[in-house]
């Protein structure tokens, strides 16, 4: 779904299970594939194209910026650090904390399973930030502040806690009931890369 669309960029609510982007196995049934066939308006000879900021996982739904032009993607992308980002989890167990800061080193190994260290030669500083909005005795949603955006970062500080997202079963436990990941990308707010505008958007969270 088309969140917002102007002359330089395009902010999607991107449902679960699809790619952001293609892999060596899927090239078609990705978010990319499909916006640069709405952009060229199904005329396979258009130069119009798109252009990726950020991604999300296939298991993660919400809010995705993309580029019309390689200037915008550009500018995107080096205010990046300055664009909030805020997302749901529901996580298992109950959390002690009300809120609270993770901070670890994160590396990635040969089998692509990310992992926290404590060695700062290996791993890219990563912080996330948490709070409970609501929980009982077996779950708890959790409102997340992503201020950095490694790779499967808020999957892999919470699973470290002792609270995996549940349906992860990456970094998780295997879970019958629960046959996707809950989580949810639910806003972003950025500056526009031309017009200098604080812009602000919000995914509904999905029904399971």
């Amino acid at each position: 779904a088309i969140l917002y669309e102007d002359r330089d960029i395009l902010v999607v609510d991107k449902p679960a299970g699809l790619l952001t982007m293609g892999t060596d196995f899927v090239k078609t049934r990705t978010a990319y594939f499909f916006l640069t066939d709405y952009v060229r308006k199904g005329y396979s000879r258009s130069r119009s194209r798109i252009f990726i900021v950020h991604r999300l996982d296939r298991e993660t739904s919400g809010v995705v910026i993309f580029a019309k032009n390689v200037e915008a993607k550009v500018r995107l992308q080096d205010q990046w650090k300055n664009t909030e980002k805020k997302y749901l989890a529901v996580v298992h167990g109950q959390c002690a904390k009300m809120s609270g800061t993770i901070t670890t080193y994160l590396a990635e190994n040969k089998a692509h399973n990310v992992y926290s260290t404590s060695d700062r030669t290996k791993g890219k500083l990563s912080t996330t930030g948490y709070k409970v909005l609501k929980q009982t005795k077996d779950a708890a949603l959790l409102e997340l502040d992503l201020w950095t955006g490694r790779k499967h970062q808020i999957r892999v500080h919470l699973a470290g806690i002792g609270h995996a997202v549940i349906g992860d079963r990456k970094y998780g436990k295997e879970d019958r009931d629960h046959t996707r990941l809950a989580l949810h990308a639910r806003s972003i707010s950025f500056k526009h890369p031309f017009s200098g505008q604080q812009l602000t958007f919000e995914a509904q969270v999905p029904v399971y």
